[in-house]
C-alpha cells in the first residue's frame, strides 16, 4: 500500500511526520539514539523484515535524518549517523516515550528515563525555552506563520474564537 504523502501540507507536524514515516522508522531513530548505526544491528534490535528496513533507512536518509556512510568495501556495508536534522528529534522521541510511560501500566515497565551522570530518573514536561513556562493546552494556540494565506488566517480565527468562547 502506497502512502499519502504530507510534504505539500501548510501544518509543521504533518510535514514532520511526513520526513519521519511511520512507527519503523521512529523506533530505527530511537535506536540510533542508543548508539545503533549498522543494518545489522538495527535489524536484530527490530526484527524488522530486512525489505522493510532498507525502505525506511533510505527515506530517512533522503529526508535527511540520516548520514550513510560506507564503513566496509568489499563487500559495500554502510553505516547511518544521525544528522543535526536526525538529532533534533530526540525531544519528540523523549517526549513520545514519556507519554507512553505515564500511559502504561508500572508493572509493564522496562524502561525509564534518567540522567545520564547520576543515573537519577528523570521526569519530562515540555517548556517554552524563551519563558520556562510548561506548554499545554491550556496555554498554547497556533499563530500565522509567514507563508499562512487566507484559509490558515481564518482557522486560526476560528480556534482562537473557540478557545475565547466566542461565537464565530
Amino acid at each position: 500500500m502506497q502512502r499519502t504523502s504530507f510534504s505539500d501540507f501548510k501544518c509543521p507536524a504533518a510535514r514532520a511526520l511526513d520526513s519521519v514515516g511511520d512507527w519503523w522508522s521512529m523506533l530505527i531513530l530511537r535506536d540510533a539514539f542508543q548508539g545503533l548505526s549498522r543494518f545489522d544491528e538495527f535489524q536484530k534490535s527490530l526484527g524488522v523484515a530486512p525489505n522493510i528496513l532498507t525502505r525506511r533507512l533510505k527515506h530517512l536518509t533522503e529526508k535527511g535524518l540520516f548520514e550513510r556512510r560506507l564503513y566496509h568495501q568489499r563487500p559495500a556495508r554502510y553505516e547511518y549517523l544521525l544528522t543535526d536534522k536526525g538529532r533534533d528529534f530526540f525531544p519528540v522521541l523523549m517526549t513520545l516515550f514519556s507519554w507512553g510511560s505515564r500511559h502504561m501500566p508500572e508493572e509493564d515497565l522496562a524502561f525509564l528515563l534518567g540522567d545520564a551522570a547520576s543515573g537519577r530518573e528523570r521526569e519530562t514536561m515540555l517548556v517554552d525555552a524563551r519563558t520556562g513556562e510548561e506548554v499545554t493546552p491550556e496555554n498554547t494556540s497556533l499563530l500565522a506563520g509567514p507563508a499562512a494565506d487566507d484559509e490558515v488566517h481564518e482557522r486560526i480565527a476560528r480556534m482562537r474564537a473557540w478557545y475565547l468562547g466566542i461565537d464565530a
